[in-house]
């Protein structure tokens, strides 16, 4: 071979380009974008899932407050039930919730019975006070 047919330059190639890899920087920003839309939708959940709770208590309140004592046997089995969700809020409301229990027993288990005597309406309305706040 000749060796003047070596030293011919090659028309038809290119030369060597630097090819810049961004694919790195590609996927830290996909990892970002994860990590931002993951804690976007726990944010969301937690701001669904709480006020529920709090409707859940005002429901209850509500439900509580309203209770018919011109039928003495319901309205005594509706304070003791409804009265119980919030027994356990301190030791005061425990105690309370207590003696409302107890004074309302004799309304539950009577055939016949009068009207809840003014004491005990007492007691139910300074638990009602007691759970509002």
């Amino acid at each position: 071979m000749n060796r003047s047919s070596v030293d011919i330059p090659v028309h038809d190639i290119g030369p060597i380009l630097e090819i810049h890899d961004h694919s790195i920087y590609w996927f830290m920003g996909l990892i970002v974008l994860i990590l931002v839309v993951f804690r976007v939708l726990v944010k969301q959940i937690r701001r669904r899932v709480k006020p529920k709770e709090v409707d859940e208590r005002r429901h209850r309140y509500v439900k509580f407050s309203h209770i018919n004592v011109d039928d003495p046997k319901k309205g005594a089995y509706e304070m003791s039930e409804q009265g119980y969700f919030f027994a356990h809020d301190n030791e005061q409301t425990l105690r309370t919730y207590h003696t409302l229990f107890e004074r309302l027993t004799p309304y539950k288990y009577a055939k016949k019975v009068e009207a809840i005597d003014e004491e005990t309406l007492e007691i139910y309305r300074n638990y009602r006070e007691m759970i509002d706040g």
